[in-house]
């Protein structure tokens, strides 16, 4: 019987200004209503013009599926937006 792993990950993600990065927090913050997956919590907040992404997850694959998401809804966001990271 396999135990599951406890997984935490912290993404920080600066932008070039403040303003940026709300709007970016703005547009993601609805989807923590409905994360995906329930072996997984995710929290996103602001320090500085720096979001921060903390995922805790239970096992690897459910990890892999909320980094995905959230990278990707990020991602998308700054590319409607015309957004620019002000390093990676």
């Amino acid at each position: 019987m396999n135990i599951p792993e406890h997984i935490k990950v912290e993404f920080k993600i600066k932008f070039e200004s403040l303003n940026d990065a709300e709007v970016v927090l703005k547009t993601i913050e609805p989807e923590l209503q409905s994360a995906p997956s329930d072996r997984s919590s995710v929290n996103l907040s602001l320090q500085g013009n720096t979001l921060k992404l903390v995922i805790d997850a239970e096992d690897t694959p459910s990890l892999r599926a909320s980094v995905n998401s959230y990278l990707r809804w990020i991602i998308l966001s700054c590319d409607v937006q015309n957004l620019k990271f002000s390093n990676l």
